[in-house]
């Protein structure tokens, strides 16, 4: 492809200002904190800690490194969503300097702004509903900063876990009446994307910190991160499903054929991310198919040097290279704007019957793989070998 013909195909696309890209990562990166952190605690980390068998001083020193960490995500959620509410304003109209959009009367005007016609409820007003619950979570989060509140963590983490959720799912309440079918099926697999996303990384995020406080932990240790890793890759193999089928709806609205995914702008963006985020289920297949096996066989042998090893030493290294893949995409985000079918001329993509049984035979596919992929773990984990 010559260079003036990929200029000709990228004509229409537009590079996002440095604020908005910013701002977008900025947000998302919250979310990640918030929803991540809250859904891996309430899954992951609250179960494994309250088993008869972890240690209490393991499981009291744990606690207060999620609290920290769920309180310095609030600060986090709350900062970047004001930026992301700016830039909303700075967007909206005739668009104006992301500068002026930072003023809180600017912000007023906006979230005051009256319905359009023909829309039974104003975009300003879910907005302010979005923004009301996003603070409500942060200042849930950010009270964990109190020692007294410290001792009701469970609590707060899961008062926290659905308003974080409400804060990307508010977005998606349509202020008009969608006109078919994919109106309303664009923002459910496009929260389904979010959501999904934001639990894997902030999870990930999440365990990362956590793994920080090994010095300080016993050696017996090594047993409850053990069910920690197995507790979060089941969450982690549920994220991959839901992130994988959304994607594919996703990049069919908005690419119509392979070659535009390194023809037009759009695409170029989207071919950029979908590589980090195979580089992440790479990572995890490394985790499922060579740490967790051995992870799983050091257990059953009670061999507490090699589970302390592979636990907190092997399998954070791998998992800091996930986090810094899972920022990539997030930096990359905003970049994905517009549609790769309207750069390259093409008509709107349109539903039917086929591609929702093409739709079907994907999803089914690959809860088979995912299954297999367990089954086969735990097949490598019954081999009689000495672990790593």
């Amino acid at each position: 492809m010559h260079y003036a013909s990929l200029a000709a195909h990228t004509a229409g696309y537009a590079m996002p200002q440095l604020w908005r890209v910013l701002t977008k990562t900025g947000y998302f990166l919250g979310l990640s904190g918030a929803v991540g952190a809250t859904v891996t605690y309430a899954a992951t980390v609250r179960p494994a800690l309250r088993a008869p068998e972890t240690s209490a001083g393991d499981a009291e020193i744990l606690r207060r490194r999620s609290a920290g960490y769920l309180a310095w995500a609030g600060v986090v959620l709350l900062v970047a969503g004001y930026f992301q509410l700016s830039a909303r304003v700075a967007r909206a109209g005739q668009g104006m300097p992301f500068g002026d959009a930072l003023a809180p009367g600017r912000i007023r005007d906006y979230l005051q702004a009256p319905a359009a016609k023909g829309a039974w409820i104003a975009q300003g007003t879910v907005y302010l509903v979005q923004n009301a619950v996003l603070v409500a979570t942060a200042a849930a989060l950010i009270a964990l900063f109190a020692p007294a509140a410290r001792r009701h963590v469970d609590r707060i983490a899961l008062t926290a876990l659905p308003l974080s959720l409400a804060v990307t799912l508010i977005t998606s309440v349509p202020a008009t009446a969608p006109a078919d079918l994919d109106g309303w099926l664009n923002p459910v697999f496009d929260q389904a994307h979010i959501v999904s996303g934001t639990v894997w990384l902030g999870g990930l995020a999440l365990l990362v910190a956590l793994a920080g406080t090994r010095s300080r932990l016993g050696a017996g240790a090594g047993l409850l991160w053990a069910e920690l890793w197995r507790r979060f890759s089941l969450v982690a193999l549920v994220c991959v499903a839901a992130v994988t089928v959304s994607g594919f709806w996703l990049s069919w609205k908005h690419v119509g054929a392979i070659s535009q995914l390194w023809t037009t702008g759009y695409g170029l963006a989207l071919l950029i991310k979908v590589l980090l985020v195979l580089g992440l289920v790479a990572a995890g297949a490394f985790n499922q198919f060579w740490l967790m096996p051995r992870i799983t066989r050091a257990r059953r042998a009670d061999d507490t040097a090699s589970l302390l090893h592979l636990t907190l030493r092997h399998f954070p290294k791998v998992v800091w290279g996930e986090v810094a893949l899972g920022i990539a995409v997030l930096g990359v985000m905003p970049f994905i704007a517009g549609s790769a079918r309207t750069e390259a001329g093409d008509a709107k993509a349109v539903s039917s019957g086929t591609v929702f049984a093409a739709g079907a035979a994907l999803a089914l596919t690959l809860a088979v793989s995912l299954y297999a992929t367990a089954k086969a773990s735990d097949a490598l984990a019954r081999r009689q070998t000495t672990p790593a």
